[in-house]
């Protein structure tokens, strides 16, 4: 088993509870931020629920019949239900072939495991359906469903689940973690991360802290007027819009905080605070405001079906004409 991830101790204590007292949830929805490990949390219970010998510390064996084919990844036990493709929705035809596939018992005289990863991917269909798994639970089965937007899913549904919250480590905790990862830059990365392990990790790969600084600069040209919002919005829409969008709202709160402090003391995690502060003395509070309001929305609708250069090009464009006042 892979070693335990240092910021999920007290989860795992909590998992390892339930086994011990076997009052183990027939459904336990994870929840928190993406890239703090929740899949591997999920992965790490199951092996020790599918396991044939766990040892007395709530670990599994690693040797029995069990954990050999999960480790080979075909346990006839564990169900993984997942989008056909990231960001597409899970649809009904898989959660009735799941009904079909748990109506027998198990093969083996451990658990059946169900992981639904993301659940809130789940469309109203998929969901409706999967509650005859919820409300008509089978032998010796454990749904684990993993969300880190779980307000997006049925009350019906979170409702019919315990629940287990994954919670971001401390800085410090992040930076050792990268480090023994052999990431450079840890610190910075792990701010840029917002403290998620996993995706610090993704952000060193991509080389995420190079492409943030080259789109801070090109923001910082539209505000000066050196470059046209559109000829940016058109390159910009090749990045990951996720990312992007949580960068421009992080600028846009320094600067609105460079309004109460010019002295640039509340600045959170902004590399080049001079040219904020520059910025911040002659731009209008409230066009500021309307703007926070604009990027909050182009978040919202993230999930859906969204055409991302004409989303940027309304963004780039407000700001542009914000600095023109």
């Amino acid at each position: 088993m892979k070693p335990l991830l240092p910021w999920q101790q007290s989860q795992w204590r909590q998992l390892c509870g339930y086994i011990r007292q076997q009052r183990i949830p027939q459904a336990l929805l994870i929840t928190g931020n993406k890239g703090l490990g929740k899949r591997e949390l999920a992965e790490r219970f199951a092996t020790v629920l599918l396991c044939q010998a766990p040892t007395a510390d709530g670990e599994s064996c690693g040797q029995c019949h069990g954990c050999k084919l999960f480790t080979a990844g075909n346990h006839p036990d564990l169900f993984v239900v997942a989008p056909d493709e990231p960001g597409k929705a899970i649809g009904i035809n898989r959660i009735r072939e799941l009904i079909v596939d748990t109506q027998l018992k198990p093969q083996y005289d451990t658990y059946r495991v169900v992981i639904i990863d993301p659940a809130d991917q789940l469309n109203r269909p998929a969901a409706n359906a999967f509650l005859k798994c919820l409300e008509e639970p089978t032998e010796r089965t454990v749904i684990l469903l993993i969300s880190a937007k779980p307000a997006k899913l049925p009350i019906t549904i979170a409702s019919r689940c315990q629940r287990l919250a994954v919670t971001p480590p401390d800085r410090t905790t992040v930076v050792t973690w990268l480090k023994a990862q052999a990431i450079a830059e840890a610190e910075a990365l792990a701010a840029l991360a917002q403290n998620s392990p996993f995706a610090a990790l993704h952000y060193a790969n991509e080389q995420a802290l190079t492409t943030r600084s080259d789109c801070f600069k090109a923001w910082l040209d539209i505000a000066r007027h050196r470059v046209s919002p559109i000829a940016v919005a058109e390159d910009w829409q090749k990045l990951p819009l996720p990312s992007l969008l949580a960068w421009l709202t992080a600028w846009l709160i320094d600067l609105i905080k460079c309004k109460f402090r010019p002295d640039g003391t509340l600045l959170s995690e902004s590399p080049l605070p001079a040219p904020l502060q520059e910025l911040s003395g002659r731009l209008n509070l409230k066009g500021l405001y309307q703007l926070y309001d604009l990027l909050l929305a182009a978040r919202e609708r993230l999930d859906s079906q969204v055409n991302k250069q004409m989303m940027l090009e309304e963004i780039l464009i407000h700001w542009s004409e914000l600095n023109r006042s």
